[in-house]
């Protein structure tokens, strides 16, 4: 189907803008809005969301909607000075906003801003058309991109809990048929009530089925704990680039596109440091502003690997003009979820995509690099790579003890817990004695000195 030209009513939105056209057999036709909602102050209107332009927040939200393969007809910025209860726009808006999805053969409204359920059942009505916000994009790209039991878990568990707070009175059934987790299709089933009862039953079980999943992660997280190997997380904007270094540093195939929410399970792999250490580096889902709280809540399982990592690499895309924003969202997630430079491990920012920067900047940053600030990389080009690795090598020695152990040859048993439980620097073998200088992690410390403390030189 060939997409119609748009609309000249269109034309009226502010900062509406014409994009690419998904090429993909019958994908629903898209119109993308964002609202920008002002208050009247006395010498002019102040914009409430002034930590983004609104362009900027637009072309996200094309972004959010083309990471699956929306056809998106036509986007724009719609200013509102009084938001309206029942529909947020006013009534001519909305009524421009009809013109626009009957010419253009609109499948689906996606309004860039939280909606009611009595807006979005308001609007659907007046628009005769499918109407999602910002929350429900983003669980319908989650929804696309969980790949494993997990994922789709946490998918389901965040989507039904968005879908219970959805149902109203005037709603006599669920919009949703088909499996899996979606919001574009499928006629429903039951009244209001059977609705709700049968969705917080739903939500239990995954609840349940997720606690086991937790357990099982802590247990493999246990098992990771008795060898000397610390973990360093991945956090940042989606589409900052976390992916992309993850692959340069363990020479994975991890899936890494120009996409929001390119990654969404986690993934862990080794890699050894400069100096022989070996790391536990994890992948994780990237954040997003105004990341709705239950969302936050059914990840929390995902996100334990950052709560409990030795080092946490902050990715942030430094060409992007919002990078400064974004990274006030990813630290206020974090802070969410209980990490901060006070409360939890160390974070060092890694200023990524310097390939994207004028080449006397690029250069400049390169050359400026230390043994504290930010990383300046490129994890397309690998320039700044070797900075990074230092500085990782750096702060896991700063974090271990050295200590001398001397054990008898005999104690065969003793040697090969040394060698677990800490990396052997130096050694060197008598007749009667084997002298060992290790360097044992923050977190064996304290077994290693109940172990060994009639065998460590003073």
């Amino acid at each position: 189907m060939e997409p119609k030209s748009r609309s000249d009513d269109f034309s009226k939105l502010e900062g509406a803008t014409e994009t690419g056209i998904d090429r993909r057999p019958q994908p629903f036709r898209a119109l993308i809005l964002e609202p920008v909602l002002f208050q009247r102050r006395e010498g002019g209107d102040g914009d409430l969301r002034a930590n983004r332009s609104p362009e900027a927040r637009l072309e996200e939200a094309v972004g959010l909607s083309a990471a699956i393969n929306l056809d998106i007809v036509s986007s724009g910025v719609v200013k509102i000075s009084n938001p309206k209860p029942a529909t947020l726009f006013g009534e001519g808006k909305v009524s421009e906003l009809a013109g626009i999805v009957e010419a253009e053969d609109v499948d689906l409204v996606v309004v860039d801003h939280p909606l009611t359920p009595i807006q979005q059942r308001n609007l659907e009505r007046r628009l005769k058309t499918k109407v999602i916000d910002r929350t429900g994009l983003i669980l319908e790209i989650f929804g696309d991109r969980a790949r494993t039991k997990e994922g789709k878990l946490q998918v389901d568990l965040a989507h039904l809990t968005w879908q219970k707070s959805r149902l109203v009175r005037s709603w006599t059934h669920l919009e949703r048929q088909r499996g899996g987790v979606g919001f574009m299709g499928g006629p429903g089933e039951t009244q209001i009530e059977s609705d709700r009862r049968q969705i917080q039953d739903r939500i239990t079980a995954l609840q349940k089925q997720l606690e086991g999943v937790r357990r099982t992660r802590d247990l493999h997280r246990k098992k990771r704990k008795k060898i000397p190997q610390p973990t360093v997380a991945l956090v940042g904007y989606t589409n900052a680039g976390k992916s992309t270094l993850f692959n340069r540093l363990t020479k994975a195939d991890v899936l890494a596109k120009d996409l929001l929410f390119a990654t969404l399970d986690p993934t862990l792999r080794k890699i050894t440091l400069p100096h022989g250490r070996e790391v536990i580096l994890s992948d994780t889902v990237g954040f997003i502003s105004d990341l709705p709280t239950h969302l936050v809540a059914a990840f929390r399982a995902t996100l334990e690997e950052v709560l409990e990592a030795d080092l946490i690499l902050h990715v942030r895309d430094i060409s992007h003009p919002d990078t400064d924003a974004q990274a006030e969202d990813v630290k206020k997630t974090l802070e969410d979820l209980g990490v901060s430079p006070q409360t939890g491990a160390p974070i060092i920012e890694v200023w990524n995509k310097i390939d994207c920067l004028d080449p006397a900047y690029r250069d400049k940053l390169l050359s400026e690099q230390g043994t504290e600030g930010p990383i300046a990389l490129s994890a397309l080009t690998g320039d700044g790579i070797d900075q990074l690795y230092n500085r990782i090598d750096t702060f896991m020695a700063e974090k271990d003890d050295t200590f001398t152990v001397v054990l008898p040859v005999s104690a065969g048993e003793l040697l090969a817990q040394l060698y677990q439980m800490a990396e052997v620097l130096d050694r060197k073998d008598s007749e009667e004695t084997i002298q060992a200088t290790v360097r044992v992690s923050d977190k064996q410390r304290g077994p290693f000195r109940a172990k060994f403390k009639d065998y460590m030189e003073s």
